[in-house]
């Protein structure tokens, strides 16, 4: 499969988005400089999330609208207050999304209702993400689906018959090209909670590609990842951790994401394929091996002994396993010190 003219799969690097939810802190300043960043630091793609407060959730600053979690990074908030805070406003995504594809990257959002989707549609958005809190909603799946783009789903907290829906629904209403992030839905998460050995399991069970949402501070993970077929990793990012921001605890910084872009794809690259024996590169490196050399000088008719003749490096004499059938034979020739054995000398 593709998202937009990249293609994706076991036989490419992996995949990489820049996530910018809410850390352009509602400076349009701010987030062209994080598309510019992102693109410098190597990623494939910028991703947005594209929701007003008001297409989120009520304006209700009581009970269970309120984050009451102490270990939360929101605690004491109000959904709505959140929500107004963190959102990406409308009119800025033409701007960043050109700003974004000048650059060469691969730019899309995350719609949380179905107006949004209308919206993205009207953007010509290539392909669409769909967020770990909206993999159970159906109809806003239903409607994605029936854009026939690719859509890559976040599966936190999602049961297998949850995800068993939802993938129905995305092949049953035209979405064929599906890519499932393994992902752990607390912010930040951590590497106990983060059971990478999903990955294949999902790409099996669903026949599917898949990827990684990774919520975790540094890269550790996301590299791990790949090796466990990951080819799509999706990492928050903000310009700095220091200018704070609702994401920003557990976002990249860009020297950051430049190493998680660097090393996933050494990671990809180090799995090749099953091969046994020196490869090309290591041809070479044989001469290092050892073998049987003369260990002092012998005349001719001299039997072999462990005092003439020794297994040492260089690699260029007869292999170590015919050591033992060597001694007590006789040699034809004079053989002076530092001699390859071969079979030739012998009488």
């Amino acid at each position: 499969m593709k998202l937009a003219d990249r293609p994706i799969g076991q036989e490419h690097p992996p995949f990489v988005v820049a996530e910018m939810s809410g850390n352009h802190n509602q400076s349009l300043e701010r987030a062209l400089e994080i598309v510019e960043m992102a693109a410098r630091s190597g990623v494939d793609a910028i991703k947005l999330q594209t929701y007003t407060a008001d297409t989120i959730t009520l304006p209700v600053a009581t009970g269970e609208f309120v984050i009451e979690d102490e270990q939360s990074l929101w605690h004491g908030r109000s959904l709505h207050e959140l929500y107004q805070t963190a959102h990406t406003p409308w009119e800025w995504h033409a701007a960043i999304m050109t700003r974004a594809r000048d650059l060469g990257l691969v730019a899309f959002s995350t719609p949380f209702d179905e107006t949004a989707v209308d919206f993205l549609e009207g953007l010509n958005t290539p392909c669409y993400k769909i967020a770990s809190f909206e993999n159970a909603d159906l109809p806003l799946i239903h409607k994605v689906a029936t854009t026939g783009k690719p859509v890559i789903v976040s599966t936190g907290m999602a049961t297998l018959s949850e995800l068993d829906a939802m993938v129905h629904t995305l092949r049953s209403n035209g979405c064929q090209d599906i890519v499932l992030l393994k992902c752990t839905s607390t912010y930040p998460a951590t590497p106990v909670d983060s059971h990478l050995r999903t990955i294949p399991h999902l790409r099996d069970l669903f026949g599917c590609e898949v990827g990684l949402s990774d919520h975790t501070h540094g890269i550790g993970v996301s590299v791990a990842s790949v090796a466990l077929g990951a080819r799509v990793i999706e990492k928050h990012f903000t310009l700095s951790r220091a200018d704070g921001g609702v994401d920003s605890a557990f976002s990249m910084e860009p020297d950051e994401m430049t190493a998680l872009v660097s090393e996933t794809k050494r990671a990809w690259q180090a799995l090749g394929r099953i091969h046994y024996g020196p490869t090309d590169a290591e041809k070479p490196s044989l001469q290092f091996r050892r073998s049987i050399y003369i260990a002092a000088d012998t005349k001719a008719g001299d039997e072999l002994t462990r005092e003439n003749l020794r297994i040492v490096r260089p690699g260029l004499g007869l292999a170590p396993k015919h050591y033992e059938s060597l001694i007590g034979r006789r040699v034809n020739r004079d053989l002076a010190l530092g001699t390859a054995m071969a079979w030739e000398y012998l009488t």
